[in-house]
Order: structure tokens, then C-alpha cells, then sequence
């Protein structure tokens, strides 16, 4: 039986580098992004931060992007991986929009205390 025969594109020994420096680069930013946010919807930073946040989440897209085209990935991993940014883009909005909504809805609920005697 003969088994099947993969074939990958070859990364030159020359584009490690790059390739791990930019790989570097999308979890930099991507924690930087995440970080912003978070501490801005916190209160622990201003809400003029934001814009850094949004820059860092627009640096690490363009990043994974240039990531995807050094290793060679197909254009449906590179939509795939575009579609995932968009999405981490709100996801941290909507967490705090849930959170927000959930202390909203039984904020009454705390401060009632019943008798149980």
C-alpha cells in the first residue's frame, strides 16, 4: 500500500527570523490590545487610552496577516484568521457589556435583605 504523500511549502532558513519576530509581534499586541481595554473599561485608565488599544488590535491584524504570508497559508486560513480578529475586536466589549447588564439586573437584588423569621 502506498501512503499518501503530503506536501507543505518549504519556509527558508533565511525568514525564521522575521517569521518569529512577527509571531512575537501578534501576541505582543494582542495582549497590549486586551490590556488597554480592559483597564479602560475598568476605570483604571481614561477613556482617551482607547485609541492606543484599537491601534495595538490594528498592528497585531496587520501583523497575523503578514504572519500568514510568511509561512505560506492558504487564502481561506488567512479569511479565517481575519474573521477571528474582527471578532477579538468586540469580544472584549461584549464581556463588558454582559457584565455591565448582569450588575444592572440584580443590583436591586443586593440590597434588599428578607427576613426569614
Amino acid at each position: 500500500m502506498i501512503e499518501p504523500l503530503i506536501t507543505r511549502p518549504e519556509i527558508a532558513l533565511d525568514q525564521f527570523l522575521p517569521i518569529f519576530i512577527e509571531s512575537t509581534l501578534v501576541l505582543v499586541f494582542g495582549v497590549g490590545y486586551a490590556a488597554i481595554i480592559t483597564l479602560s473599561k475598568m476605570g483604571y485608565f481614561s477613556k482617551k487610552w482607547m485609541p492606543v488599544g484599537y491601534l495595538f488590535w490594528a498592528l497585531q491584524t496587520y501583523f497575523l496577516y503578514d504572519f500568514a504570508v510568511l509561512i505560506q497559508s492558504n487564502h481561506f486560513t488567512t479569511k479565517v484568521l481575519m474573521v477571528t480578529m474582527l471578532a477579538y475586536l468586540f469580544i472584549p466589549h461584549l464581556y463588558f457589556y454582559l457584565i455591565s447588564a448582569g450588575d444592572a439586573r440584580y443590583e436591586d437584588a443586593d440590597e434588599i435583605v428578607e427576613d426569614t423569621n
